[in-house]
């Protein structure tokens, strides 16, 4: 798990069990999903069914190797009836148009909240 400043991910506390919450640093690689993002779903998802995920990428996330590129849309697809609810928190514009994009062809709930509404976001995930 990253640390603020480090590549890769880390999962904030103050959530209820059935949300999966990953805030991403850095450059994120195929590893930070492969090891540390993709189990904690299949865990989640095998414990209690579909998960609510909480996704923030802020000021210090710099992009995806084109590794984590693929494994992002994979985990898209192949847990793509595995969430009840998605959160992505972003002032990063080509995110937040692409997730605005891709979310039609989702079967669950997507907003997109800018970094200045996180309270709002994590009250609605875990709604």
């Amino acid at each position: 798990m990253a640390e603020q400043g480090t590549d890769g991910f880390s999962f904030p506390d103050g959530f209820p069990p059935r949300v999966i919450a990953v805030v991403a640093h850095g450059e994120i690689r195929a590893e930070h999903y492969e090891r540390d993002l993709i189990p904690r779903i299949e865990a989640a998802v095998k414990a209690s069914g579909p998960a609510r995920l909480y996704y923030e990428l802020g000021e210090d996330f710099h992009g995806f190797s084109l590794g984590a590129a693929w494994d992002d849309a994979m985990v898209g697809l192949r847990h793509l009836s595995d969430f009840a609810r998605v959160a992505v928190v972003t002032d990063i514009g080509w995110i937040r148009s692409g997730t605005a994009l891709f979310a039609p062809l989702i079967p669950c709930e997507v907003r997109v909240f800018p970094l200045a509404e996180r309270a709002a976001a994590r009250a609605w995930i875990a709604a």
